[in-house]
């Protein structure tokens, strides 16, 4: 895929291979793959491309960053835990200093005490929660309707 069209990044961190199988009750039926296409579909609509990359590792998503982040007219990533954690994420994504969306398929205030910690949020441009899969969609077209203003 060469770089003359505009692009966006996609990335899921972990365990986010395992949509549609995992927690289906929690995260839904739709899988990666299922994801991915539709966010392939709503960035078309806006003559953009998508780059997609999904790893369990944080160094993996932080490499792939680097390497395609400066020239991404915007970011969607959905951290998985790391966005609870993941400092050296954060601080990847605060140096390229990209439009970017976080994405979390369940409502993350709404669990466990240890997710309403969101260590991504200072760096991002806006966050999506709780609206399942859909968010994904909701991103793209926030991210490409702002970036024409």
């Amino acid at each position: 895929m060469g770089t003359d069209k505009p692009y966006l990044l996609l990335l899921n961190g972990p365990n986010l291979n395992r949509l549609g199988i995992r927690e289906p009750g929690l995260y839904g039926t739709d899988t990666l793959q299922d994801v991915v296409s539709r966010v392939e579909a709503a960035a078309a609509e806006y003559g953009v491309l998508v780059r997609s990359f999904q790893s369990n590792a944080e160094g993996d998503l932080i490499d792939f960053l680097q390497a395609h982040g400066v020239h991404a007219v915007g970011i969607i990533i959905n951290p998985g835990a790391l966005g609870h954690y993941g400092y050296s994420l954060r601080d990847c994504l605060a140096d390229l200093q990209r439009p970017t969306i976080e994405v979390h398929i369940s409502n993350v205030h709404r669990r466990e005490a240890f997710r309403h910690q969101l260590v991504l949020a200072p760096v991002v441009t806006g966050q999506i929660v709780g609206l399942g899969t859909y968010g994904y969609e909701l991103a793209v077209h926030y991210l490409l309707r702002e970036l024409r203003k």
